[in-house]
């Protein structure tokens, strides 16, 4: 988990390709997503950073960036947001777009 505290640090000073997904724990679709990014996670070890908000217990985060629903996955490379989802989406659908961040 990452909070309001390290945020800066972890995530916007950091050079790589940065995920930040906002959940909950008793939303399913979150529970769902949550199995597929932490999958991703393994597989993009030491190529992307990979950081999840506690939608409820972060709420300094949540109104700082927007987020209204969960789940939500803000992609951030060399500390610019350059992408982003909301709600469920497909392992390939987030693959495609952990590809297309990491080549931009």
């Amino acid at each position: 988990m990452i909070t309001q505290v390290n945020f800066k640090e972890e995530v916007l000073e950091s050079m790589e390709l940065s995920l930040v997904q906002f959940k909950t724990e008793w939303k399913g679709s979150c529970q769902i997503l949550s199995m597929i990014y932490d999958d991703l996670a393994k597989s993009y070890t030491g190529v992307a950073n990979f950081y999840t908000v506690d939608f409820e217990n972060e709420i300094g985060l949540v109104n700082e960036y927007g987020i209204v629903d969960v789940p939500t996955i803000l992609f951030y490379k060399s500390g610019k947001l350059v992408d982003h989802t909301i709600g469920l989406i497909s392992k390939n659908e987030l693959i495609s777009k952990i590809e297309n961040a990491l080549s931009n």
